[in-house]
């Protein structure tokens, strides 16, 4: 399955079904998404494993097996769906639209978009509104463009945790190794956070969560720069920046994609920054950017985005071919 020509066929007729349908809100609906029942056994997990008055090691082997039971239940839980679907007629047609449920491009883009509009058309309470669906800031902190910059940032980051990453796992394990990574991402979002119930007991899930977005931020971070002429941009500033600034992030990963877009854009990204929880000083990203951001540069943005997801197409594509 490593570099399979079929798989990676499948994947990017995968990644055209999630670009031209999405997620339909009728099916789920019906039916809960396959990221809802992930979350469901986190939480049994969580509920049943995670006793106060532990000591902290306790905590930590009962999370590394919590994430080991995950993974496991999740990947065999992907190959047996993969095994009866290839084993039908047109199996990998149903294979490529399951796996295309799990991949976030059309969702990511038509939950940004809005808030540019709210913003380019003056409504800061629809735009505060907008951004609260997709980052964890207080939004009546936030002005203009500190709205724009945090749209563009979560941008960047989603589309490295989103659509990079889901696709570079199923390229090289199907649909097993996208339902897991799916699991390690949504374990990493509930419990993976420092707090007093989850700082030791979810130590396993975010260190996880770091591992397997290693690579694929990295790729991400490089498609933004080469996306970079698309937005007025420069390929070697976004490259420099990158390298340069990636490591200021307090993420090992979440700098690459965000570095990339700050040079892509020619605007200074992270920095101080305002959440429920309290304010975090941390450095910017690409510091001689222009700090100001507005409705334009999430469109800019947004620019960048789509033509990251067609230059990944391209590659898998491409690899399809020659592998």
């Amino acid at each position: 399955m490593f570099l399979d020509q079929i798989t990676l066929v499948i994947l990017v007729v995968a990644l055209a079904f999630d670009a031209l349908v999405g997620e339909p809100d009728r099916l789920w609906r019906r039916a809960p998404h396959p990221v809802v029942v992930i979350g469901r056994l986190i939480d049994v997990l969580d509920h049943g494993l995670n006793r106060e008055g532990l000591p902290d090691t306790a905590r930590r082997l009962l999370g590394l097996a919590t994430v080991t039971i995950l993974v496991a239940a999740t990947f065999m839980a992907g190959w047996l769906v993969e095994a009866l679907l290839m084993a039908l007629p047109f199996g990998w047609v149903l294979t490529a639209a399951v796996a295309s449920v799990l991949i976030a491009q059309r969702s990511l883009y038509e939950h940004v978009a809005p808030i540019g509009q709210a913003l380019a058309a003056g409504d800061i309470h629809q735009a505060r509104k907008a951004v609260s669906l997709i980052v964890g800031r207080d939004p009546a902190r936030l002005d203009g463009s500190g709205i724009a910059r945090a749209a563009i940032e979560s941008t960047a980051e989603n589309a490295s945790d989103g659509v990079v990453a889901p696709a570079f796992w199923f390229a090289l394990f199907g649909l097993p190794g996208l339902v897991a990574y799916k699991a390690i991402n949504t374990a990493d979002s509930m419990i993976g956070h420092r707090s007093p119930r989850h700082e030791a007991f979810g130590w396993a899930a975010a260190r996880l969560d770091d591992l397997v977005n290693l690579v694929p931020a990295r790729l991400c971070g490089l498609l933004f720069a080469l996306a970079a002429p698309v937005a007025g941009g420069r390929i070697g500033t976004a490259l420099a920046t990158m390298g340069r600034d990636a490591r200021l992030h307090r993420s090992p990963n979440a700098g690459w994609p965000e570095a990339a877009t700050a040079g892509a854009l020619g605007i200074a990204l992270a920095g101080p920054r305002a959440y429920a929880s309290g304010t975090v000083d941390d450095p910017f990203l690409n510091p001689e950017g222009r700090r100001h951001a507005d409705a334009r540069d999430i469109e800019r943005a947004l620019r960048l985005f789509v033509t990251v997801c067609v230059l990944q197409a391209t590659l898998y594509g491409a690899l399809a071919v020659l592998v």
